[in-house]
């Protein structure tokens, strides 16, 4: 498994896989999970693109500090693999947690991004979920990763896939309830300081940008989705009927051509949206 090394000194592992002729196409998962989350998504899109899943610092290979992270740290931890793989622009995909490290790229890197994915994922905390994750901290903290067996599982998969596929979610949970609870928290304490007023910032997003989300989805709901695509001028919003917030391992078919069928209609990251998608809520449109 290739390594990089980040800007603050903490090795960075990755997955390489894929077209080698292929538009680069960085993955990043969520809280607390490594490069085998995307396993359901590297046939197809190795077939297409060159494919760089990241080990998120904390979990997988990678290293693992000790706390605080830092969102805009970890997006440049994503910079780093750009630049050890000499890709000077790249698609990204982001889920979750890694769907926030996506913007933040877009935001801050604007010119390292090609197209933009955005699944199952929001761009603020309502107050509701703000204390849902810090619960997840400190009863991890106190009683470690086993204390998220029942309770993070139920906001993560749906009624559905638990009861036709308990193999992945098996796979799924041992992925995240093998690793130490201190990369876990710091994770969790890094989405939690993130501010809410950054998302304003995603309004001069200029890439192609495609936001994927699950109908069921309890733990970014389909608002979350909606609030992005008012943000991002010119985004696709594309809805899984019946999936949750892991989508991709609960309709791995039907995620994964969207997503291919989304970035080979946007090769080059051409980005064009009509003046009145940039107006500001309640501007008047150009006649």
């Amino acid at each position: 498994m290739p390594e990089t090394i980040a800007t603050d000194g903490v090795k960075i592992a990755y997955d390489a896989f894929g077209r080698r002729d292929g538009e680069p196409l960085v993955l990043i998962q969520g809280l607390g999970l490594d490069s085998r989350g995307w396993t359901l998504q590297r046939m197809v899109l190795g077939r297409h693109f060159r494919c760089y899943a990241i080990d998120n610092r904390g979990v997988g290979r990678s290293g693992r500090p000790p706390g605080p992270y830092d969102l805009s740290q970890m997006a440049r931890d994503v910079i780093s693999v750009m630049d050890a793989e000499g890709h000077a622009r790249a698609h990204v995909l982001g889920a979750s947690m890694g769907g926030i490290i996506a913007q933040i790229l877009a935001v801050q890197h604007p010119a390292r991004v090609r197209g933009l994915v955005l699944a199952c994922t929001a761009c603020q905390h309502h107050p509701w979920r703000r204390e849902l994750l810090a619960e997840w901290a400190d009863a991890v903290r106190e009683h470690g990763m086993s204390a998220l067996s029942d309770d993070a599982l139920r906001w993560m998969i749906g009624p559905r896939f638990r009861r036709r596929f308990g193999l992945w979610l098996n796979v799924l949970a041992h992925i995240v309830l093998s690793s130490p609870p201190e990369p876990f928290i710091a994770q969790v304490e890094a989405v939690l300081a993130e501010p809410d007023e950054k998302r304003f910032e995603l309004r001069g997003v200029r890439v192609p940008t495609l936001i994927v989300t699950g109908s069921q989805d309890a733990l970014t709901p389909v608002g979350d989705a909606e609030e992005l695509a008012e943000l991002i001028p010119g985004s696709e919003l594309c809805l899984l009927s019946g999936a949750a917030h892991g989508l991709m391992v609960e309709s791995p078919n039907a995620f994964n051509a969207i997503v291919v069928e989304f970035l080979l209609r946007h090769p080059d990251g051409a980005w064009a949206v009509d003046d009145d998608d940039l107006r500001e809520p309640g501007e008047a449109a150009s006649a």
